[in-house]
């Protein structure tokens, strides 16, 4: 019954960190609607950044995750003007070829600006706490914390401000949004800082639990379209619930059965879901 406890803790962080980078991810499908295949390595440079900070200029922990939310925020919004705004109006493959252009350039340079060794992150955080018999490391659980903090303003600021209200009118319905007034420019540079920040946020809270090297964005960023298909595509509750499915299938099932399949049973999943409900658990749109 410990193991099961330990491994649903386990299951919880990594659901709360597939969660971040996923919510990024749905809400820039939800304005382009197209899948945006660098998000995972503006993940990366979120944790070089922090680990810059922290190591060279000995940036307090949360001071450094504020900068990198800021500095990929403005990342993501100059990524958004020059790279995916000049292709809006062009057939979806040349967006494609784009995006995976960004992904080998993003890759390339930070293995010219931080070459290819893997690197620990300095914890402040790493004491276990133990509870009924679980262990569970105090950054393991400011994961946990700090995404649902981040999930709650995320849904606040949709469902409660005019900025949130355009960024749901230009999803549901661009052209409407259009002839009211609302600039789709603005919404989508607006869409892309915020998503870029969010996974900034998941990489400085995840980085000092995992080690830090230039490829460690990829399989994040294919975990987090597993989780936006298996929440619905651009839906905002299904990118939520999707994370923390997926991160306890991937703990229960390392804990169960063996850690060297927990990549098979996230895609096992992804197949399953696409047989059997292509659309996903809350189907379209950003709710």
């Amino acid at each position: 019954m410990v193991l099961f406890f330990q491994q649903m803790v386990n299951g919880i962080m990594l659901g709360a960190a597939y969660s971040l980078v996923a919510l990024g991810l749905t809400l820039i499908y939800g304005i382009l609607h197209i899948p945006n295949f660098a998000h995972g390595h503006k993940y990366m440079w979120a944790a070089f950044t922090s680990l810059f900070l922290v190591v060279n200029f000995h940036t307090n922990y949360w001071v450094s995750l504020v900068i990198a939310m800021a500095v990929l925020g403005l990342a993501g919004v100059g990524v958004e003007r020059l790279v995916y705004r000049p292709l809006r109006n062009v057939p979806h493959i040349n967006s494609f070829i784009a995006a995976i252009g960004l992904l080998l350039v993003l890759e390339s340079l930070s293995l010219i600006f931080w070459g290819a060794d893997f690197r620990r992150f300095p914890s402040l955080y790493d004491k276990p706490i133990h509870i009924f018999g679980v262990a569970i490391t105090l950054q393991r659980l400011l994961v946990i914390v700090a995404a649902a903090l981040f999930i709650i303003l995320l849904q606040l600021f949709i469902k409660r401000t005019w900025l949130g209200a355009t960024i749901e009118a230009v999803a549901q319905n661009p052209e409407g949004a259009q002839l009211v007034g609302i600039s789709i420019d603005r919404v989508s540079s607006l869409t892309f800082g915020i998503g870029t920040a969010l996974a900034a946020a998941a990489a400085t809270l995840i980085a000092p639990i995992f080690l830090v090297y230039p490829t460690m964005g990829s399989m994040p960023n294919l975990k987090a379209f597993v989780v936006i298909i298996i929440g619905g595509m651009g839906s905002i509750p299904g990118a939520v619930i999707g994370g923390f499915m997926l991160g306890l299938m991937e703990a229960l099932g390392g804990g169960y059965i063996s850690t060297d399949y927990k990549d098979l049973f996230a895609f096992g999943a992804l197949v399953t879901f696409l047989t059997l409900r292509p659309t996903g658990l809350f189907g379209k749109g950003v709710r």
